[in-house]
């Protein structure tokens, strides 16, 4: 099994939130890989990485960081592949992160996701993905469709709530 995505973080501190776009890219049946690597600490292996992850099948990267962030941007100035930006809410709730994987400058796009929102750049990637794929695709639209059923549930939970005032 070869992995389709990469998903990389500045320093495993960053696996608690990592873990959901894990679970995402499982729960799809799509193989990834997980690693640490850091913009300022190892650049040589970074560099490395970005270069190397498209002959090695990678599709689609997901790039954590915190505090200033660079990962994502560094990465995606090295390859020609999609990269998703996780803001990690290591100082500042997480601002400073977001504003540094945002920022990027033109011809280096990073697509963003909102601190901590490990979750949403798994499902992010599952979409670039499916793009070729028609299985996935499908599985993709009855993961969309149980997101609506779930709701229309709650809706039709909260109509028996009852209080005095309540109009519906």
């Amino acid at each position: 099994m070869e992995p389709k995505v990469s998903i990389i973080m500045g320093s495993t501190s960053d696996l608690g939130v990592m873990e959901a776009a894990a679970k995402v890219l499982d729960e799809f049946e799509i193989p990834f890989e997980i690693n640490a690597l850091s913009a300022h600490r190892t650049p040589e292996a970074v560099e490395a990485f970005a270069k190397g992850a498209k002959a090695r099948g990678i599709q689609v990267i997901i790039a954590a960081a915190g505090m200033a962030a660079h990962l994502p941007g560094v990465i995606a100035a090295m390859t020609t592949l999609p990269v998703i930006g996780v803001p990690i809410n290591a100082s500042l709730n997480g601002l400073d992160s977001l504003l540094a994987i945002v920022q990027m400058p033109p011809g280096i796009p990073v697509a963003t996701v909102a601190v901590n929102g490990a979750q949403n750049a798994g499902i992010l990637a599952v979409q670039m993905i499916a793009l070729g794929d028609a299985e996935l695709a499908a599985k993709l639209e009855a993961f969309k469709v149980n997101l609506k059923t779930k709701i229309e549930k709650a809706n039709n939970e909260l109509a028996q709530i009852k209080f005095r005032y309540k109009t519906n």
